[in-house]
This record gives structure tokens, sequence and C-alpha cells, in this order.
């Protein structure tokens, strides 16, 4: 069985408000995006031990240190440079919480990802020495807003790279944000099953008014929960599985949603988040995947 998280600035900008509402539903992880306003590369000595002393008794894991490593512009070297050090910085933090999994990008769409293929893997070359030192996985998540925004591109990526090192973080409602039309599940999930050491939950539909992708409430959506969490459970998945809300009931900005984080961010976190997760326990429940 699949392990249950949620990320903990899709709850709060508190970390302990994350930690007690995971515990109230009986989750298994969190995923760390952002706390009190700072990305996981700009948390303090002083943050940590807070989050540390937060977490003792709970059983609870951090599940992920969500990076936003390269969500840059790959033409730009000063932004690539900082993004290798965002790296690191979220490698030493995950050994901190015993985390194996980093979460990172494909740089900003920028024209046809085909004709940069070759500076995309190359980009890599880096960043593979800094995960082979610190004994971390980078798990790519497919983005619309970035080079790899579906299941087909993802698996050609990570063939193309051929790394033990970089697996796939799927996530099915961003393949309803991508133009290429791919059906979340099964078909984007068929494509990366195989290398996929985590994976992000939400939903999302094309609004019927303005056909314009939208995040929706777990189960109000295009994904097809019962079967990507059944085929999970077939396929003998035993990651994580982490709750990214991103709905809320005022909208979030398109911006909000790319580069998401920080107060404004989280706010009406909990209610969409508490929302979000009582519709997934009753699909498992529906499913005898929970009592």
């Amino acid at each position: 069985m699949f392990k249950l998280g949620v990320f903990t600035d899709e709850v709060s900008q508190d970390f302990g408000a994350a930690v007690e509402l995971a515990q109230e539903y009986g989750l298994d992880g969190l995923e760390v995006r952002s706390a009190w306003d700072k990305p996981p590369h700009e948390l303090e000595n002083r943050d940590i031990r807070d989050m540390r002393e937060m977490l003792k008794g709970s059983k609870l894991a951090i599940c992920s240190i969500a990076a936003p490593f390269y969500k840059c512009d790959i033409d730009s070297p000063a932004e690539r440079a900082e993004h290798l050090a965002i790296l690191e910085s979220c490698c030493k933090l995950a050994d901190v919480f015993d985390c194996d999994i980093i979460r990172g990008f494909t740089f900003w769409l920028k024209g046809n990802p085909d004709d940069r293929w070759g500076e995309i893997l190359s980009a890599f070359d880096e960043p593979l020495e800094i995960l082979e030192r610190y004994n971390k996985t980078l798990a790519i998540e497919n983005e619309a807003s970035t080079m790899v925004g579906n299941g087909r591109v993802l698996a050609r990526f990570l063939s193309d790279l051929d790394s033990d090192r970089v697996g796939a973080m799927w996530d099915p409602a961003n393949d309803i944000f991508d133009t290429a039309g791919e059906i979340p599940y099964p078909d984007g999930y068929e494509a990366i099953k195989d290398r996929m050491p985590h994976m992000h939950l939400k939903d999302a539909h094309l609004n019927a008014e303005t056909g314009e992708p939208e995040c929706t409430p777990i189960g109000d959506g295009a994904v097809d929960m019962p079967g990507q969490l059944q085929a999970l459970i077939h396929d003998g998945y035993e990651g994580y599985v982490s709750l990214e809300t991103h709905w809320r009931p005022q909208s979030l900005s398109e911006d909000q949603l790319n580069r998401p984080g920080g107060a404004a961010f989280s706010e009406s976190g909990e209610f969409a988040t508490r929302l979000c997760l009582d519709n997934w326990l009753v699909i498992l429940k529906e499913l005898g995947l929970r009592g």
C-alpha cells in the first residue's frame, strides 16, 4: 500500500499546524515546499530545530523536499548557478530529516522543447554529481509551465538522461494543464510508472465556460482518481502520494500556481486541504483501501 502525505504549505505557513492536521487524518508524511514564508533552501537553523521538535512523537516522515530546482530560465547562467546551490541546500536539508527525495523541474517552457533537448539533458551533468555526493534521488515533476509537461515527455526525458539518480514525480492533474491532451490516467501514468519514486495528487478540469484548466477539489475534476489509485495498488507502488491541494475557495493566480509558497498562497489552505483529504479518504474507503 502506498503512503499518504500532504504539502505543509497547502495547510498553513505554520509548520506546526500542518503536523497537527496530518496526525488528525492519520497521514504518514509531510512534503516541505515552504514554511514560515521561506522556501526550503532558505530555512534557517532555528527553523529546522523547531520543525524537528514539532515532529517528535508524531511518527510523521518528511517524505520529500519540494524544491523549486530548475524552475528557472535555461538561458540564464546566473539563474542556473543559483539553482545548483538550491539543490545542494535542499540535499543538506533532506539529510537532516532522513529524506531521500528532492523535487525538480526542467526549466521554464521556452519555445519548442525538442529544439533545446540536448541542452536540457546536458544541464543535468552537475546536478547528477550533487545527487551522487549526497545519495539523493531527484524526482522530476511533469508541469506544463516547464519543458517537460506530461507523462510521455517525462518518460522520454528519463530514458535519454539514463540515470538511477533521477526519476518521475508524477502529477496526473498537471496533464490537464498541458496542451498535448494526454489523458492523465491511464496514458500519462503508464508512460512513467516504472520510474516513479514519488507522486503528487491534485485534481483539475477544463472550465466549461472559458475552456481554461483550473484546479478542483479531489474527485471533482477530470482525473480518474479511483482508476489511478487502484492502479498504484495493482502495480505494487509503496512510495508516497502527497496531496498538493492547489484548489482554494478563492482562485489562485497563475503565478501562485507556478510559484507556490508564502502566506497569500496558503490562505484558506487548511479549509481546502481538509475538504480534499475528506474526499480522498472516501475514495480510498470505496476502493477498500482504507477503513
